[in-house]
């Protein structure tokens, strides 16, 4: 059994989603609602599997409703616009239904729930760094899901090839942007780049050591992060 929810302002695109449904009993619907506000509150309630998302919905659009999930669950957009559809692939939305559309597309878009998606949410993650303020919350993978953190949970950050390591108190996240990326995004009051693969969030430090000619930062879970000498200067700047 899937966990559904329908997210759409227009009555007559829920019913007729709803129709289909029909046909998929493994496919359960738990909730519906007609705006983006609720949306979000909805999906982070229920936690569904699929979720059919408008994208022009009073309070939220579609894609403004992804940066606020706490998970990201697979997506088939269902707009009356075409001009959102590039944006919904770059999203990896498992499809986008361009109404109005027969019970053989949708039946194709059902199909497609089944298929893996390891770049689901992508987008989201995206928006969550473009926004015009420094976030508060990123996006992360956890257990084959997009979950979100709290900045002030990220003890440091650690690159991994073209990803980053989020190290926190009690887990280790993945990240989609690499770790030049993040240091761009976060705020820099929070998050200091000592070592070219290597970031610490200041208000996590525990304590400063000197090793040699540079300095060991130890973290509040007990991690060492080595400060490289290009970076030597940057970590001088906040000692008294």
């Amino acid at each position: 059994m899937k966990k559904v929810l329908i997210a759409d302002d227009e009555k007559a695109g829920r019913t007729l989603i709803k129709e289909y449904l029909e046909d998929y009993p493994d496919l359960v619907l738990i909730a519906e609602v007609n705006n983006g506000v609720d949306a979000i509150t909805e999906i982070n309630r229920f936690k569904p599997d699929y979720v059919f998302l408008d994208i022009q919905m009073p309070g939220k659009t579609g894609f403004e409703v992804l940066s606020h999930l706490e998970e990201i669950p697979k997506i088939i957009f269902s707009t009356a616009y075409d001009e959102y559809a590039l944006k919904a692939f770059e999203v990896h939305a498992v499809d986008y239904l361009l109404k109005p559309y027969t019970k053989e597309r949708f039946k194709i878009a059902v199909e497609r729930l089944d298929v893996e998606n390891d770049k689901l949410g992508a987008l989201a993650q995206s928006i969550f760094m473009e926004e015009t303020s420094y976030p508060n919350r990123v996006l992360v993978h956890f257990n084959k899901k997009l979950i979100t953190i709290k900045c002030e949970d990220i003890i440091w950050i650690e690159a991994y090839g073209d990803y980053s390591k989020i190290h926190t108190l009690d887990q280790v996240y993945l990240s989609n942007f690499g770790i030049s990326d993040l240091e761009q995004k976060l705020n820099p009051k929070m998050f200091l780049r000592v070592h070219r693969s290597s970031m610490i969030n200041l208000d996590r430090v525990r304590e400063l050591n000197k090793y040699g000619k540079s300095y060991d930062v130890t973290m509040e879970n007990d991690d060492v992060v080595r400060v490289s000498r290009g970076y030597m200067d940057t970590i001088k700047k906040i000692m008294l």
